[in-house]
């Protein structure tokens, strides 16, 4: 009933449509607990183990930091954009299998508002994410070299990565109609965390295939963005990089669901 009487709101402008969406989407999420446990604790805990067994790692030449935890932090903002990828493209998912998808997309519903509206809402869970890391961060013994503002720049990017990583969710949605298929993306991308500089910095990783591939993976950038607002104060070129990859994802995501999204209204 819920969703008949939402659709039955979504004429009216383009904002007015968006914002019904976004509401949707944020209250969906909010409601399901086994969505919003993952996205708070999981990170968290990795994190406390990570530098529980990893602290000694701060006592090698050239290690930037004495606090690990200040260094391992930035890896639960890339994990939040993970579980931003895997939840949005779930409920898009489910959308699709129960028919709503399809009834809002014979409405008078602008196609863009379709996708607009889920993102908006992946940008405001994005950046209360952020801010529950930050905290928590804070609270187990993290610096914040970069202070109150770099709190704010986390925001921003924490935001725009959930939506790049949430748009890329939807992409997978609109192309399997599957909520399983979305979940099996999980696997792969967390092997890119692991294949990054997600527990040691790329200065410290000087041969090999992981140096190699750790400077080719963008997710060390996106990383390496975060990280610095925490052991750097502001390191601008680090900043730009982690920007720069998240806006990139954004349009390469962006792409995939308008061509996914064409695919699938043909279907309708």
């Amino acid at each position: 009933m819920g969703d008949r009487r939402g659709g039955g709101r979504m004429r009216g402008t383009l904002s007015t449509q968006v914002g019904v969406l976004a509401r949707r989407s944020m209250l969906k999420t909010l409601r399901q607990p086994f969505q919003l446990f993952p996205i708070v604790f999981f990170p968290m805990i990795l994190l406390a183990v990570n530098a529980s067994g990893l602290r000694a790692a701060t006592r090698l030449p050239g290690f930037p930091t004495h606090s690990y935890v200040s260094f391992a932090i930035a890896v639960a903002f890339i994990q939040g954009g993970m579980f931003a990828l895997i939840n949005t493209g779930t409920n898009l998912a489910e959308d699709i299998e129960s028919g709503f998808f399809n009834r809002l997309a014979l409405t008078p519903l602008r196609r863009v508002s379709l996708i607009a509206g889920l993102l908006v809402g992946v940008a405001a869970l994005g950046a209360l994410q952020s801010a529950v890391y930050v905290v928590m961060g804070l609270i187990v013994g993290a610096h914040l070299d970069a202070g109150f503002g770099g709190a704010l720049v986390i925001l921003v990017l924490g935001a725009l990565t959930a939506v790049a990583f949430g748009a890329l969710g939807c992409a997978a949605a609109l192309r399997t109609g599957s909520g399983e298929a979305v979940q099996g993306l999980f696997p792969l991308f967390f092997v890119f965390i692991f294949l990054s500089s997600s527990n040691l910095p790329r200065t410290l990783l000087r041969t090999g295939w992981f140096h190699t591939v750790a400077n080719w993976n963008p997710i060390s950038y996106l990383i390496e963005g975060f990280r610095s607002l925490f052991i750097s104060g502001w390191d601008p070129t680090a900043l730009w990089r982690g920007f720069a990859v998240a806006v990139g994802l954004l349009i390469v995501s962006l792409l995939a669901v308008e061509g996914a999204m064409r695919t699938r209204l043909q279907r309708t």
